[in-house]
């Protein structure tokens, strides 16, 4: 699923779900909790505008999704060196 926009040319692969790893360690800055901003909501004009080549917009009778056509991280990695390639 789609969960944010960034300003270059290439996806970022996150977790929001991966939680952060306790430590015994200690520094001086405080661990501030990061937040997630609320999703935007679309319609499907400007969903349609927004998605890329590599993404899928589905439509159920509640909700509009973005998602990637590949989920998996690997066979994007493949279909985009097969593209540059050919």
């Amino acid at each position: 699923m789609i969960i944010g926009t960034n300003s270059r040319s290439n996806d970022l692969v996150v977790n929001p779900c991966k939680a952060k790893a306790l430590s015994n360690m200690r520094t001086k800055a405080t661990d501030e909790k990061s937040q997630l901003e609320p999703p935007k909501i679309l319609t499907l004009e400007q969903a349609l505008e927004f998605i890329d080549s590599s993404e899928l917009l589905e439509v159920t009778p509640q909700n509009l999704r973005l998602r990637k056509k590949s989920l998996s991280e690997a066979e994007r990695r493949r279909s985009g060196k097969e593209e540059v390639s050919a």
